[in-house]
């Protein structure tokens, strides 16, 4: 089964990543990340980029628990 739909990589404010149809209008809280490609091409960047898969607001209360330390 071929799919010819065309996918973009999306962010929510939490720094976490996924993947949404180019052709409908994203979801409440997610925004464009500037990638367009194919499905594969789409999860391929969200590989290369989305490293750490803590969300933000735990980095950061994580962060600032080690600097107080």
């Amino acid at each position: 089964m071929s799919d010819d739909r065309g996918y973009q990589v999306v962010r929510n404010d939490e720094e976490q990543y996924s993947i949404w149809w180019t052709d409908r209008d994203l979801p409440a809280g997610w925004y464009a990340e500037g990638t367009e490609g194919t499905r594969d091409e789409c999860l391929a960047k969200i590989g290369e980029i989305w490293t750490d898969m803590r969300p933000l607001s735990l980095r950061l209360r994580m962060e600032a628990a080690g600097s107080a330390a």
